[in-house]
């Protein structure tokens, strides 16, 4: 899969079904969504999660810091490229995005909003990364979030803490590709 083939998924269906359990991952294959991010997974599990979810036609991102069994180096790029059907990763670290890019997978680099000095350490980082898309947690504001939009050269994800459709709808009018979420009623929005 390219970015071109992402961004028609999301434009398509702009909420991702974000899973870290069994159910929410069934839950997410029988849904509308056509992206599906695993946040939690264990080794064993990969190549079986990937390929159900190729199945359905859908897109599958792992996001790769957090898998069980699996260091969060470069070698674990070459694993998921090798025993996976996974389209794509998630990784809050540059290195691991690089490596990610190298193998052609799509690449989403995650950052962390906890303050205004985090928000000014990313707005400086937007410019930087070699990530295909930019992930944002936890939600913020909309006024936030088109300064974000403003500052990147990268399309944007907002995700965490997305409650309801006015989060979802008050994050792509201000400009996000899409909206990551665990909360499985919206995924069909």
């Amino acid at each position: 899969m390219n970015i071109h083939e992402l961004y028609q998924k999301l434009e398509a269906s702009p909420v991702i079904a974000a899973t870290k359990n069994q159910i929410d991952f069934d839950a997410a294959l029988n849904s509308e969504a056509e992206v599906i991010f695993i946040l939690q997974s264990h080794l064993l599990e990969l190549a079986d999660l990937s390929k159900k979810i190729k199945e359905r036609g859908k897109t599958a991102i792992l996001h790769a810091d957090l898998v069980k069994g699996l260091s969060s180096d470069e070698t674990a790029i070459d694993y998921i490229k090798q025993v996976t059907s996974f389209d794509g990763i998630i990784s809050t670290k540059p290195s691991i995005i690089r490596h990610a890019k190298r193998h052609h997978l799509l690449a989403i680099q995650r950052f962390f909003l906890l303050d205004s000095s985090a928000l000014e350490n990313v707005e400086r980082q937007l410019g930087y990364t070699e990530a295909d898309v930019v992930e944002i947690l936890p939600s913020v504001s909309p006024k936030i979030i088109k300064e974000l939009v403003h500052h990147s050269k990268k399309p944007l994800i907002v995700g965490g803490l997305i409650r309801d459709k006015e989060d979802i709808m008050g994050g792509l009018g201000a400009g996000c590709l899409a909206i990551s979420t665990t909360a499985s009623a919206l995924w069909s929005i």
